[in-house]
């Protein structure tokens, strides 16, 4: 057993309420954050015409890619079940790589994330392309602790990616939410597509991407983290 670990923990669980924080009678616990920037301040627009570009080459060599994406992605393609570590084989992606790590380890110290002395490590990367009517349901990401998207051609009125309420099933007999509720309290939040930017959310958070209405093709890249 990993006593420095459990201690740790039992530290964490055993934290008492503050007089100050017991003084207010609504407080937010047990939030769920999300992360969202650009990956650089300059420089993106070149970088992701070559990006898209690979994504393009990516889809028209794999074709067991494809083949898969036609059960299982319908309309669409996705490398996630052929070509899905592509941070190991192209300098484009581990360029990439290098990047999106920076903006995971700071995601996961503004989570409180005890990461000092361990190793953090992209286990998945790849490449989806969502044409016109091309969708992606209800899903999240087991066995990495955080995982998120690069998005590479965002066409005007491309969808984003629609987050859900981790508590959704457990509300039991809880009535509707009022119109116009704040936005914290809602069951569905939806983050826009923007070409350029990242998406880090924790992996257990359930995601989908509605149907692409545009007829240009939506490119974003996702990615898994791990721990050690």
């Amino acid at each position: 057993m990993n006593t420095k670990f459990t201690r740790a923990a039992f530290a964490v669980a055993a934290r008492a309420i503050s007089p100050e924080e017991s003084a207010m009678p609504t407080r937010a616990w047990f939030p769920t954050y999300l992360y969202h920037e650009p990956l650089q301040r300059a420089g993106l627009d070149r970088f992701n015409a070559e990006l898209a570009d690979e994504c393009r080459r990516i889809r028209d060599y794999d074709a067991a890619g494809r083949k898969w994406s036609e059960k299982n992605y319908p309309g669409g393609y996705t490398s996630y079940a052929s070509l899905n570590r592509l941070h190991e084989f192209s300098s484009t992606f581990a360029g990439l790589e290098r990047k999106i790590t920076a903006h995971v380890r700071k995601f996961a110290r503004e989570l409180d994330m005890d990461l000092r002395g361990r190793e953090i490590a992209m286990s998945d990367f790849w490449v989806n392309i969502m044409p016109e009517h091309a969708a992606h349901s209800l899903h999240l990401h087991p066995n990495s602790f955080l995982s998120g998207t690069y998005y590479v051609v965002t066409p005007p009125g491309c969808p984003g990616l629609k987050f859900e309420d981790p508590r959704l099933s457990k509300f039991m007999a809880a009535p509707p939410k009022i119109a116009g509720a704040r936005r914290e309290n809602q069951t569905h939040i939806t983050y826009p597509a923007k070409a350029g930017w990242v998406l880090l959310f924790e992996s257990w958070l359930r995601h989908e991407v509605a149907a692409n209405r545009t007829t240009a093709e939506r490119i974003s890249v996702s990615f898994n983290y791990t721990w050690s």
